[in-house]
Formats: structure tokens, sequence, C-alpha cells
């Protein structure tokens, strides 16, 4: 399967030019494999893209202006579609691609798919996080008890920040001028011989 990008080479409008960049952009920077089809040099394309766009999306002038996206015969859609799909981090749905593994849409593909997060993409996640993805297979007063088992041992683990290692290192050393006894006055001689 080929991603087809129908561009005009030869637009007038910064807007579309702007729209082509941007698609093309992403696609080389993704690695994904694609076709330009330039529209304006090859009267083929033209009558073929403006065929094979479906009517229900055409815009209401009749005429599909360019970017246009397909995978081989299949459309997947213009330029707002593809920006839609790009902020939902949805453009390999978008294309008809898998997503490559380790990506977000990966990660959110087999959710949706499984109905849980697969193990390798698990390791970046914190305790809070396993804990809840645990809990979605869990009846509702396990999730209760798992958030509260969270809560404990995060409150214990501040606690043991808080206090000294040992009673040991509270004791200040003796210094020299502890151990020096203070001088006797001659007022207290007295008082000590009566």
């Amino acid at each position: 399967m080929v991603v087809k990008v129908f561009i005009a080479s030869q637009s007038g409008s910064t807007a579309i030019k702007k729209k082509q960049q941007d698609v093309l952009g992403f696609l080389e920077a993704n690695k994904i494999d694609f076709k330009e089809m330039d529209i304006a040099a090859n009267e083929g394309n033209r009558k073929w893209m403006r065929e094979n766009v479906p009517g229900e999306k055409r815009p209401q002038n009749g005429i599909p202006l360019p970017p246009q996206i397909f995978n081989d015969e299949l459309y997947c859609g213009d330029y707002d579609a593809f920006f839609n799909a790009k902020e939902d981090h949805g453009v390999y749905a978008f294309l008809g691609l898998a997503p490559p593994p380790g990506s977000k849409e990966a990660h959110q593909a087999a959710i949706i798919q499984n109905g849980e997060v697969p193990e390798s993409d698990k390791g970046d996640l914190g305790n809070e996080q396993h804990l809840l993805i645990a809990a979605e297979d869990q009846p509702e007063e396990n999730i209760e008890i798992l958030h509260n088992h969270f809560e404990q041992s995060t409150d214990l683990n501040a606690k043991e920040e808080e206090q000294p290692e040992s009673e040991d290192e509270e004791e200040q050393p003796v210094t020299e001028e502890e151990d020096e006894e203070e001088p006797v006055t001659e007022d207290e001689d007295e008082v000590d011989e009566s």
C-alpha cells in the first residue's frame, strides 16, 4: 500500500502551498513512504483525484483542492482531516497504516483493541498508573483497596524521608569548652567551707 498525496506544484495560493508542505513534511519526518502526485503537471493525476474524492467529502463548489490524501485507491481525506488526525495522534489510522511499535498511536490502538496496555508499554508508567491499569480489570471494591494501598505506601515513603536515620545522630559531640569546669569564685569558696 502506497500513500499518495495529490499536490499542485504550480499553485498560486500560499494557503494551499503551506498545507501541502505540512502534509509532506510530516510524512518525511516520520519516514512514511508516500508518492507525490502533481495535478498541475499531469492532467491524468488531476482527473483521477477529482473522480475519486467521495461526493460527501467534496467542497460546495464540487472541485476538491489539494492536498488530497489516498492510500492506493482508498480515500483518506483532505488537509483538514489530516490535521485533525495529527492532533489526535491518529495519523497512521487516518492513512490506513499500522502504527510503529512504541508510538502513542500504537499504545492507543492496543488499548482500544485489547482493552489493556501491552506489557512492553507498562515500563514507562509510574506506580499509580500501574495500579489504575490493574484496577480496570478488578471489581469496584478492589479498586478502592488498590488506591488506598498506593496512598499508604506514598505516605510511608514521605515519613521515612522526614525522620532521621537513628537517635545517635541527634546527640551532639562533647566539645572541649563543655569539658572544662567553670572557675570557682571566692564567694563560692566561702559557702563551701561553712
